[in-house]
């Protein structure tokens, strides 16, 4: 009781919140335990997170997006959709839940081999939203989420437990251990994919925040290393800030200075741009008030009356 009550006071002061204290009556204990289950409610959407279980009907979902895949989004596959959750499930289930490597989904992978053809890689860190619109609109590329692995399990949760299957009840966040099951799967996915970049490759990221380019980061720790640069011709990296700032980091300042001298000393060749237009014209369909779209507006019909 003592810790929410300093939880829920923390709260109160960030957000310029004051509870008046109520007489100690029945009654009002009654409404003081409710009043605080419905701040920490409000305010502690991440304590409720870690409790979430297993996704409900996660074969149903995995068994029926891999279908669905297979059929519609990349006919050419023939993959078991069947096989492939059997080799999820017998890596996952009874298990601890910070219990399962990489190495135990290597029999779900070898079951869906897939290769993409060059120049299409798009990578990203922090930037997860706009780099989806980018992707809709440069239809040519292609992000983790478009592979089959990526397609199956994006946005899910799951873990097992030692004596039964799935915990529906409870899992805990993915970063807590290093062989978390959804870590895991994703630890593996992306280095299989950065390992089948070839071409020209893309990374979008942030320069709105501390630290666009972090080592601890999915693309830092595991892409970025996996990257070879005898099949990559180029690393296209694109710095993009929101429109209302700030305006943190760019190809010149801050981590990503860090990131082109990895590049360079790796022998891979690279571009880097600060404020690509089409990036920042994705972000004004969603804010077309904003003083910068109108001078990105202004700037777009004066080449168009040059020409």
């Amino acid at each position: 009781m003592h810790k929410h009550t300093f939880l829920m006071r923390n709260n109160e002061a960030e957000r310029g919140l004051i509870i008046v204290p109520a007489p100690k009556t029945p009654v009002s204990s009654v409404m003081s335990i409710i009043i605080i289950c419905f701040i920490l409610l409000l305010f502690c959407p991440s304590q409720l997170k870690a409790q979430l279980g297993t996704t409900p009907n996660i074969k149903h979902i995995v068994v029926g997006r891999c279908y669905n895949y297979v059929t519609l989004v990349n006919p050419g596959l023939r993959h078991d959709c069947e096989e492939i959750w059997r080799q999820f499930e017998g890596a996952v289930v009874c298990q601890s839940s910070c219990n399962v490597t990489v190495e135990d989904y290597h029999p779900m992978f070898y079951a869906m081999p897939q290769t993409w053809p060059c120049d299409k890689f798009l990578f990203w860190s922090k930037t997860r939203t706009l780099m989806h619109s980018y992707a809709a609109v440069m239809r040519h590329f292609w992000t983790l989420e478009d592979t089959l692995v990526g397609y199956m399990f994006n946005d899910l949760i799951w873990c097992g437990q030692e004596d039964t299957g799935f915990d529906f009840d409870s899992c805990p966040e993915w970063l807590a251990c290093r062989n978390h099951p959804v870590y895991s799967l994703w630890r593996q996915a992306s280095q299989n994919f950065a390992e089948m970049a070839c071409g020209n490759i893309t990374v979008l990221l942030n320069g709105s925040i501390v630290n666009a380019f972090n080592r601890l980061s999915m693309f830092g720790s595991v892409e970025l290393d996996s990257l070879n640069p005898l099949k990559v011709n180029y690393v296209n990296i694109k710095v993009v800030t929101n429109l209302e700032g700030p305006h943190l980091e760019s190809c010149s300042r801050g981590s990503i200075v860090e990131l082109l001298q990895i590049l360079q000393s790796r022998g891979f060749r690279w571009t880097c741009t600060d404020n690509d237009q089409t990036l920042m014209i994705l972000q004004c369909i969603q804010d077309s008030k904003h003083p910068s779209c109108r001078t990105c507006a202004n700037s777009l019909v004066e080449s168009f009356t040059v020409k």
